[in-house]
């Protein structure tokens, strides 16, 4: 009887260890979720990548790396990174330096402020644009297009006039990779969530640009309040978070576009150290299609420090000046003919 009794205990724990079994993975998933039951994305997400917004024309069709090609290309930008920081420093003027862009500016920043990571994206795509296919940009629109030709234009003759000829990058409004959209950039690649059931709170480390998103369903704001970052509504479909977003102030010019682009943000948690953050531009006015892109983020337990805009903040002063300094001397050339 004992034998019998201890058989049958036996196969009760037995069964109850199978069934508990498979609640692992249900206690992990359950992990990552707040404590109302939305998929929990908080955190601070890391988005450095050296894998380009746009497929480099000479990969063609090539959608993907290799892992050797990966390997490779990762390893290239290590080396190249180890150079610049062992290469004899130089003393650089405004009319001679070594980061010279192709406009004849000089440069500002070497590759010691840059912090651009040493990583392909972990699908070893070719391209952050995942449609179109060829991961190129679509064409631009002729009305796109004769915009930006008279934009450059107006650039090259009013370079500083005032401040407001500068870019919002200058004047501190906006991050050059904070969008929105969120697009990798140089440098401050870092992007903090927070949440409550009501509203998810976006803020990217570079100009600290924070996005407070609403999730009850409110109305947009009416089209003439605009805003340098639009104006957002969230939703969630499933265990994405689904931001749509417009009403863009008409001097933000986010890669040329216009105050009616759409954008649509997708961010869905993969597991505890990856967010899918992926994002859908549309502007007929810019673009002859819709495109989107796909930039998967991993968690980082580093903190997110202060941005300190020094450069626009005192920077704009001597832009000014030297643009007022440079009128005087052409005056007085055109005087002394």
């Amino acid at each position: 009887m004992r034998h019998r009794v201890f058989a049958s205990v036996s196969a009760a724990a037995v069964l109850a260890a199978l069934v508990l079994l498979p609640a692992a993975p249900a206690t992990a998933q359950t992990d990552l979720r707040t404590g109302w039951g939305d998929p929990d994305l908080q955190g601070i997400w890391d988005f450095r990548t050296i894998t380009p917004l746009e497929r480099p024309e000479q990969l063609g069709d090539q959608a993907f790396l290799t892992a050797e090609e990966a390997a490779n290309l990762e390893q290239e930008v290590v080396d190249r990174n180890t150079e610049l920081a062992n290469r004899a420093a130089r003393r650089t003027t405004a009319t001679e330096s070594v980061d010279r862009g192709e406009d004849g500016a000089p440069g500002f920043y070497n590759n010691f402020w840059l912090d651009r990571g040493t990583r392909t994206v972990g699908t070893r795509r070719t391209s952050l644009i995942v449609d179109p296919p060829n991961g190129r940009l679509p064409e631009m629109s002729p009305e796109g297009r004769e915009r930006t030709a008279a934009s450059r234009a107006y650039r090259r003759d009013h370079p500083a006039d005032s401040w407001l000829d500068r870019s919002a990058y200058d004047r501190c409004i906006l991050g050059f990779n904070a969008g929105p959209p969120i697009t990798p950039g140089g440098y401050n690649q870092n992007l903090q969530v927070f949440q409550t059931p009501d509203e998810v709170v976006l803020v990217t480390e570079m100009v600290h640009t924070v996005r407070v998103v609403p999730l009850d369903g409110r109305p947009p704001l009416p089209e003439h309040m605009r805003q340098w970052s639009g104006d957002s509504r969230g939703r969630w479909e499933g265990d994405t978070l689904v931001i749509e977003t417009g009403n863009f102030y008409d001097q933000r010019r986010w890669r040329g576009t216009t105050p009616d682009m759409t954008l649509v943000e997708r961010l869905t948690r993969v597991d505890a150290d990856t967010l899918e953050y992926t994002y859908t531009v549309t502007d007929p006015q810019t673009w002859t299609r819709p495109w989107t892109a796909s930039i998967p983020m991993q968690r980082t337990d580093q903190p997110l420090y202060e941005y300190a805009c020094h450069e626009g903040n005192i920077g704009m002063e001597g832009i000014l000046a030297g643009h007022r300094a440079e009128e005087r001397e052409a005056a007085e050339a055109a005087g002394g003919r």
